[in-house]
């Protein structure tokens, strides 16, 4: 049996991803598709316990590094590929993308560095679709309503990071939905719904 779809959310702090992958989650169970909801870092055992080491800890750039591949090495291997295996699809709010983007294009750690970490920590596994909600950093980050260490970084931090979700996006178009977060969440949701249906077999 061919492996069920595996669906990421990406974008800066305050973009609205973990609110449109919630409804977009609901959307599927109400098709009566079988869905995980998972997030990084802290979708797994190992994460629920880094997840706040990560947000609100002091850490330098390596260490942040190695604790999101760790997470992300161990919520593959015992949440998504099982999933997936079984025909179940995987909702997550987050992956590998983001570790490009925070720690490559905002931190400055080597991007082909962190290309060959990401393949080990996943082993090789990329989402079947990625879900950007783009907008401006400064509406983004009035937005943001779960302080973390993250949201206190410069607006060229931010910045950063939006320049490089779209230079990723435009390097792998099949894989990115790029949306504009100024729209209504409603036609978000709309939108993505209809590329998931012309792209996925929902029965």
């Amino acid at each position: 049996m061919a492996r069920a779809p595996f669906i990421t959310f990406e974008g800066i702090e305050g973009a609205g991803k973990t609110t449109l992958a919630q409804q977009f989650a609901d959307w599927l169970e109400a098709q009566g598709v079988s869905v995980v909801r998972t997030r990084e870092p802290g979708g797994g055992e190992l994460g629920k316990q880094l997840r706040p080491i990560i947000l609100h800890q002091p850490l330098d750039a390596y260490t942040e590094l190695f604790l999101l591949l760790a997470d992300r090495r161990q919520h593959t291997l015992e949440v998504i590929l099982p999933a997936l295996r079984q025909g179940i699809w995987v909702v997550c709010d987050r992956y590998a993308d983001s570790t490009l983007m925070y720690q490559g294009y905002g931190r400055g750690l080597d991007l082909e560095l962190l290309r060959q970490l990401n393949t080990i920590a996943t082993s090789g596994l990329q989402p079947d679709l990625t879900v950007l909600i783009d907008l401006p950093v400064e509406i983004a980050l009035a937005r943001a309503n779960a302080p973390n260490r993250f949201e206190a970084e410069s607006i060229e931090f931010h910045q950063r990071i939006r320049e490089g979700y779209l230079q990723e996006a435009s390097l792998a178009p099949h894989r990115y939905l790029v949306l504009n977060g100024l729209e209504p969440l409603e036609s978000l949701l709309t939108q993505l719904q209809a590329v998931v249906c012309a792209r996925f077999p929902l029965g």
